[in-house]
């Protein structure tokens, strides 16, 4: 059976997010010192980083703020 063919103009390009580089904009989960996920409001930055520290209490979980460069721990 033959795959079809797939053009250029169908392809989207992938956001490729480097955990070294700190985001821009919106907010960012931290896992242990390294950014992961990208929010665009606090809100779901921190129901999915208390779902993560349910689900892993061992980790180290802090929310990255883009806007004012900081990093808050969740509570």
């Amino acid at each position: 059976m033959k795959k079809p063919l797939i053009t250029a103009d169908e392809i989207e390009p992938r956001i490729i997010q480097r955990a070294d580089i700190a985001p821009t904009s919106g907010f960012s989960l931290v896992v242990d010192g390294h950014f992961k996920t990208h929010y665009d409001d606090a809100d779901a930055a921190r129901k999915a980083g208390a779902e993560l520290l349910g689900r892993f209490p061992m980790l180290q979980v802090l929310i990255y703020d883009a806007a004012t460069r900081t990093r808050s721990p969740l509570q």
